[in-house]
């Protein structure tokens, strides 16, 4: 048989190999959801203006190549939030408690921030360091509830949202130093504490977006080349046998939810610690009793991108990405809350990825299928010379 880069055969074999890789069936559904939702998002702007809804959907898709900077900056927090949610999903526990965590990381950084006194870098590399210590304090929490007691996170983790948020703002409205009343929100932090910038005009982005890249990586590593990750994940699967062969659950239960707050509380810290595209000036927290979107931004990044870390860095950028651009659409008449309708759609469809990889599965067997008939009439071919010279005639 010759030898031919581009028969049927090779390409089938080809296909194959792709369709076999671990974070194919992942990918799929996760594209099919983005532009299903973004398909929907545009139907909305057209019954919302007809008129600008080619204008505010080309926002919406090319807007966030003009503020790459702040695409990266605010992707920072939620992919932190993202991974605390993806993380403690593969042990099988459901981490809605990030908003939470995040709160009390940020408190701690601030409070490092503004009532210590290091010298040089070592100020905001404290500041970074207590805000994972504070988002894992209140991680703990729940985690030992859960473990020791066997009451479900959801409901612990949800509450203590609550607990940190009015607690914080009760710490910082009481401390003079850090909080200025005439403003209502708190002070400048010192520029030795703030996390040093990556230099992109007009922009708040700094080092926090390479720190959260490298998180996500080693947390990759963690959970697929190590022992501790192999029993988090076989554990999410069946705590049971788990146990039975002899995996220590409930240790894994607190552990799982401490580096879960962790990684939650290193958002908060990233994100208030962030110099600011003012001069002279810092980001800032207003208490106001809300609590912080970022960690319930962090669930839909960790759904859209499956839990995955690697998958999740990508689906933070993308959140990003088109956040930035939603809110140009607001330059043609548009609300900046549409594109909080694209993304929830979009969650929306993520959430059944079960049904969209089934659907994507179908198509590419039906494919697979076109591809083996015609492999095998290309290999009769090859093989029965009269065949051939009949179709040469």
């Amino acid at each position: 048989m010759r030898d031919n880069n581009n028969s049927p055969i090779n390409q089938k074999i080809n296909i194959k190999k792709i369709t076999n890789l671990p974070g194919f069936s992942s990918f799929t559904s996760a594209l099919m959801a983005i532009v299903l939702g973004l398909i929907f998002g545009f139907f909305v702007m057209l019954a919302a203006a007809p008129a600008n809804a080619v204008a505010g959907f080309r926002y919406v898709l090319m807007g966030g190549l003009g503020r790459i900077g702040d695409v990266f900056y605010f992707a920072t927090p939620i992919l932190m939030t993202g991974l605390a949610v993806g993380f403690a999903f593969k042990m099988g526990l459901f981490n809605i408690g990030a908003s939470g965590q995040y709160t009390m990381g940020m408190f701690f950084a601030l409070y490092v921030g503004f009532m210590w006194d290091l010298p040089g870098a070592m100020q905001w590399i404290a500041a970074i360091i207590a805000g994972m210590v504070g988002g894992m304090l209140w991680g703990l929490i729940p985690g030992i509830f859960k473990a020791l007691m066997n009451v479900n996170e959801v409901i612990t983790s949800i509450m203590f949202n609550y607990i940190g948020m009015y607690l914080v703002d009760m710490l910082i409205q009481g401390n003079s130093v850090m909080y200025i009343s005439t403003k209502t929100r708190t002070n400048y932090l010192p520029s030795t504490v703030q996390i040093p910038s990556l230099g992109i005009p007009g922009s708040n982005v700094n080092l926090g977006i390479i720190f959260a890249i490298i998180f996500g990586v080693i947390l990759y590593i963690v959970l697929q080349k190590t022992t501790f990750g192999y029993e988090l994940k076989a554990t999410g699967f069946n705590k049971y046998a788990a146990e039975y062969a002899g995996m220590k659950g409930k240790t894994n239960i607190i552990i799982t939810m401490a580096i879960a707050g962790g990684l939650a509380g290193l958002g908060g810290a990233f994100a208030i610690l962030a110099p600011s595209a003012i001069a002279g000036s810092s980001m800032t927290y207003e208490p106001v009793n809300i609590i912080a979107a970022n960690g319930f931004n962090g669930i839909a990044v960790a759904l859209l991108g499956s839990a995955h870390p690697i998958g999740t860095i990508f689906s933070a950028l993308f959140i990003s990405y088109i956040q930035r651009g939603g809110t140009l659409a607001s330059l043609v008449g548009y609300k900046p809350e549409i594109i909080d309708i694209v993304i929830a759609v979009i969650i929306y469809f993520s959430a059944f990825a079960m049904i969209m990889n089934h659907a994507a599965a179908s198509f590419v067997k039906k494919r697979l299928g076109k591809v083996d008939k015609a492999a095998d009439t290309f290999a009769l071919q090859e093989d029965d010379p009269n065949n051939s010279e009949k179709g040469a005639e």
